[in-house]
């Protein structure tokens, strides 16, 4: 075993000679939030989507936030689509933040950012994905420099009605 000293990206730039700068989305950026809320009606099937808020492909994902009413039977992924206009809306990772999360019992901002990752190690977005821009994040060569939906789409029928609400915070850099 060793004692490690260990910098993150922010800490490794503000301690280089000369200093350098680290992007406004890591060090320094205004944290936003984009809010989404749908009702859901009983009997919505498999595979019913939820598109709940819009993000740019070059913003940072801090955090994604599920809340709805106990839906009964209802489990959902909570992923990335493309706009409708664009590549018809295809769906990009269906379960890139989490992957059939019960919608059953109530929730109250439940943390979903990495759900997917430690559900599935590797597979959505990981801890090691915090510091990237949602285009990198999806493993992307370069940024598209466009728009995405998250999404909430069924892998359990609505047995219910009831409420879904999303919030996804970011950082734009500016």
């Amino acid at each position: 075993m060793a004692v490690v000293t260990t910098k993150s990206t922010a800490v490794t730039a503000g301690d280089a000679f000369p200093q350098t700068l680290t992007a406004q989305k890591i060090d320094g950026g205004r944290l936003r939030e984009r809010v989404g809320v749908i009702e859901a009606v009983s009997g919505d099937s498999i595979a019913s989507i939820y598109r709940m808020a819009r993000v740019s492909s070059g913003d940072r994902i801090s955090r994604v936030l599920l809340s709805c009413d106990a839906i009964t039977t209802c489990a959902a992924d909570v992923g990335i689509y493309d706009i409708t206009s664009v590549n018809a809306g295809a769906v990009v990772d269906v379960d890139f933040f989490a992957s059939a999360q019960s919608l059953a019992t109530a929730l109250v901002n439940q943390d979903v950012t990495h759900e997917a990752d430690a559900a599935d190690a590797g597979a959505g977005f990981g801890l090691a994905d915090v510091e990237k821009p949602l285009w990198q994040a999806l493993g992307l060569a370069s940024d598209p420099g466009k728009q995405y939906d998250l999404a909430v789409t069924l892998t359990a029928a609505a047995g219910s009605a009831g409420t879904v609400a999303l919030k996804v915070q970011y950082s734009d850099g500016n």
